[in-house]
């Protein structure tokens, strides 16, 4: 297993690609908070949220990643497993080592230390950008306060599980393509008019619905989103997210299990 978990890790960084997505995440993360920052401070009437207290203001820019950034660490754990069948790498890995189960948990947990780069980088840009233009904007940082530093902890795992989400993601479409556009079709549109949806829809039981749905998850890890600014309480508590965040990538691979890996791969 050490042997797999080795060979996993070493193919995150034998492309470009892990860098390139990372740089982009860290701009795509400082443009969103600092923007967010800003216009909840110095125009909230606008950005249509109550930014009467400037802890819960500050936490919801902070977390930008969990909300809308989550997509990047899991596009690359679906590259972790559609790379392999897209380039027949799959062939040689599996040759050395049969077990399709044992490669299937050496990809999640050669993904966790990706992972964990992809949440402390966004994270970090989150904070650094969102903190400055909050200031700006004329309201208050909140970087003296620990809840703060335990939402940006919180963010970082979050973003991490989303890699394990990724791998799980990619062992079911195995067309990289393919899994790729349903993974921002999703993350990008579906899941947000879901959840705004049916709160607005079905209220207070739209709402509950809504909160296990995966992005939202991650949000609830994180103690703070965009979401729960605008609407308050709709936020599972953290545990309970990162368990909701870690069954979709259980459910996720099992099923990739029984289907792709069952499969002829050569």
């Amino acid at each position: 297993m050490r042997r797999a978990v080795r060979l996993e890790v070493a193919k995150f960084f034998s492309t470009r690609m892990w860098w390139v997505l990372l740089v982009l995440m860290a701009g795509y993360m400082a443009f969103l908070a600092g923007g967010m920052g800003f216009s909840f401070t110095a125009t909230p009437q606008d950005a249509g949220v109550d930014a009467s207290d400037p802890l819960a203001t500050a936490r919801a820019v902070y977390a930008v990643g969990t909300t809308l950034g989550y997509v990047f660490p899991a596009i690359i754990g679906t590259l972790a497993v559609t790379g392999d069948l897209r380039h027949r790498t799959i062939v040689p890995t599996l040759l050395a080592d049969p077990s399709r189960t044992r490669l299937l948990v050496a990809k999640h947990v050669g993904a966790l230390p990706v992972g964990l780069a992809y949440g402390l980088v966004g994270s970090l840009a989150a904070v650094g950008a969102g903190a400055a233009l909050i200031a700006l904007g004329g309201g208050d940082p909140m970087l003296d306060s620990p809840d703060v530093w335990r939402t940006v902890a919180l963010s970082t795992v979050a973003l991490t599980l989303w890699t394990l989400v990724g791998v799980g993601v990619g062992s079911v479409l195995s067309n990289q393509v393919a899994a790729l556009v349903v993974l921002l079709a999703f993350t990008q549109f579906v899941e947000p008019i879901a959840r705004m949806g049916l709160t607005a829809g079905l209220g207070e039981a739209g709402g509950r619905v809504a909160a296990f749905l995966p992005g939202a998850a991650g949000d609830a890890l994180a103690e703070g989103s965009i979401y729960s600014l605008m609407s308050p309480g709709s936020l599972l508590p953290w545990w309970q997210g990162a368990l909701v965040l870690l069954g979709y990538a259980a459910v996720l691979t099992v099923a990739g299990r029984l289907t792709t890996f069952r499969r002829d791969l050569g």
